[in-house]
């Protein structure tokens, strides 16, 4: 059986458009399986180069199979559980930073290059003022875009259309706006002139983005089924969710240049992405937070089966649609429609999500994504929101526990332990008051300001509600205190 390649897949040989910094799954999953659809829809017509910028890992794979790698969405598709494949044919090529420094260096003087993407992790978007321009390349991602931005400049003479688009999707605020930041302070720092300083503010566009897509990556003890199946082998094989969402907010327009949305997929472009990032971390990420701690004490372990529970089904819907929904300004459709895709996303029979894994962090999760809607619905309704009022109470009883043990609090569910895992100063919190009485720890917990950056006790009647749905956890359980109460 032959490996997939050029030949097999049909490839057609477009101009280099785009230089993406990042090889890994969700990249190849999510970027260049749009582009793909864009260029077979005729809307692009471009190829990408993939570039290592680290040293870690091998682009040896990309290389046996002329870049060329299998696509498989599996998930909710019109009600159905479905699995849809598509090979991915928009990668032309691979350079590895490190070692093939003159090869990727190359890509900076090509007349058709438009647009960069990366994906270096949160932790990739950093200025360090110890990186050097002699470098090859500097270690930083800001250091070698820096770097390479500068060797295009130096080769089209500064030429006002040979500016780039950055289109960063490290997970982090305001991503574009970042990673402009650090190149200008390296400018500065490698002393780099006022014109290519202005160049870059000028020709070049740095895009701020919001992405969206459950990859789960290679499919292990799948593979070989797989290529009996398509009849060839494939090492790069990419399994996701069907959902997807691109927010690309943009100081000009892109939309022309780039029209991903015109070969009808889910990319929004827009001068204000931050509705989309509140309705994305209050409604999925928000209903995580609010439901896994009180499902997992109901006896469930995975996302799927706690949509598969009527009564955790009821709490996650009512937390949505009642309390959520109700604090947020995008049109009431879109939030809906959103809520909608979120359910069925947590209904994937194809991603086993654990709730323990969900669980991490789960204080610091809460101010975050529970908080905001929480304190909204108290200043727009003049009311508790019991389900988020009653998660809280979930967190605690989750959270108790007395023995710290390799840096994870023991609790136990049904006379089995189970570890929590946080911050060192979390832990030890709950294992000094989560044994007292249900008031005392529940006033020890929501003063706690450093843990919700004020003082939640102030908040009329919570204090009291909070230890009342905690005493109803204790005595009855989990799941019949949800029933009393929700």
């Amino acid at each position: 059986m032959n490996y997939l390649n050029k030949e097999l897949s049909g490839k057609k040989e477009r101009p280099i458009k785009v230089l993406q910094f990042g090889e890994g799954n969700f990249l190849r999953g999510f970027v260049d399986y749009m582009i793909d659809i864009a260029n077979e829809e005729g809307k692009f017509d471009g190829d990408i180069v993939l570039i290592k910028p680290i040293e870690f890992g091998s682009l040896e794979r990309f290389g046996k199979q002329d870049c060329q790698y299998t696509v498989s969405l599996r998930g909710i598709i019109d009600g159905k559980a479905e699995v849809k494949n598509r090979i991915i044919t928009s990668v032309a090529d691979t350079a590895d930073a490190i070692n093939e420094y003159e090869k990727y260096s190359e890509y900076a003087k090509l007349d058709t290059l438009r647009f960069i993407v990366s994906n270096t992790t949160e932790a990739g978007i950093v200025y360090d003022e110890n990186d050097r321009f002699d470098y090859l390349p500097p270690h930083t991602f800001p250091g070698k875009l820096t770097k390479f931005l500068f060797e295009r400049f130096q080769y089209f003479e500064g030429a006002a259309d040979k500016g780039l688009v950055m289109l960063p999707v490290e997970l982090i605020d305001d991503n574009g706006i970042h990673l402009k930041e650090c190149i200008l302070k390296q400018i500065e720092n490698w002393n780099l002139g006022e014109e290519f300083k202005n160049w870059v503010n000028e020709s070049c566009i740095f895009c701020s983005t919001l992405v969206d897509r459950i990859i789960t990556g290679y499919p292990k003890g799948e593979d070989e089924k797989l290529w009996e199946e398509w009849g060839y082998k494939d090492e790069l094989i990419v399994t996701g969710e069907p959902f997807a969402l691109w927010v690309i907010e943009c100081p000009k327009d892109i939309s022309g240049e780039l029209p991903l949305d015109q070969a009808g997929l889910p990319v929004i472009y827009t001068d204000n992405q931050k509705p989309y990032k509140q309705r994305k971390v209050r409604i999925l990420n928000g209903a995580h937070t609010s439901f896994v701690l009180a499902s997992f004490l109901c006896g469930n372990d995975i996302v799927l089966q706690s949509m598969e529970d009527e009564d955790i089904m009821k709490y996650i819907q009512s937390t949505i649609y009642d309390e959520v929904i109700p604090t947020l300004t995008l049109p009431e459709k879109d939030l809906k429609d959103f809520a909608e895709a979120v359910i069925t996303r947590f209904k994937n029979p194809y991603v086993k999500h654990a709730l323990l894994s969900i669980s991490l962090n789960s204080v610091s999760k809460w101010r975050a994504r529970c908080m905001p809607s929480f304190l909204g619905y108290v200043e727009k309704f003049g009311k508790l929101p019991a389900h988020l009022t009653f998660s809280l109470a979930a967190l605690m009883a989750f959270y108790t526990g007395s023995e710290i043990k390799e840096g994870a609090l023991i609790g136990h569910r049904n006379g089995e332990e189970y570890k929590v895992m946080d911050d060192a100063s979390v832990l030890e919190f709950f294992a000094a008051n989560s044994g007292k009485e249900a008031k005392e720890f529940a006033s020890a917990f929501l003063g706690r300001e450093d843990f919700f950056g004020r003082n939640l006790n102030e908040v009329n009647g919570l204090t009291d509600a909070v230890a009342g749905y905690l005493s109803d956890i204790r005595t009855l359980g989990m799941r019949e205190a949800i029933k009393k109460n929700l």
